[in-house]
């Protein structure tokens, strides 16, 4: 997967977890300009991450398209 089409995802809402339809991702914490370091995560064989930057946990749910998330506000649209 190039770096340009990485799922964005935040956690404005606050929640504990985050499900989303991907295994690599970008997590920018908050929107912006609130937003921390972009970070770019990879869950590999894993089903879950932790964010260094925000600690939200970040799990892989295959119902889920690879821009999609539960909470559906986690989905961050402006894809760079």
């Amino acid at each position: 997967m190039q770096m340009e089409s990485y799922p964005t995802f935040h956690n404005e809402v606050g929640v504990p977890i985050v499900r989303i339809g991907c295994r690599e991702f970008k997590c920018i914490g908050d929107k912006p300009p609130q937003d921390h370091p972009h970070i770019y995560l990879k869950m590999g064989d894993a089903s879950e991450i932790v964010c260094p930057y925000c600690s939200t946990l970040f799990r892989f749910d295959p119902r889920l398209g690879a821009h999609e998330s539960d909470p559906a506000d986690c989905a961050y649209g402006d894809r760079d």
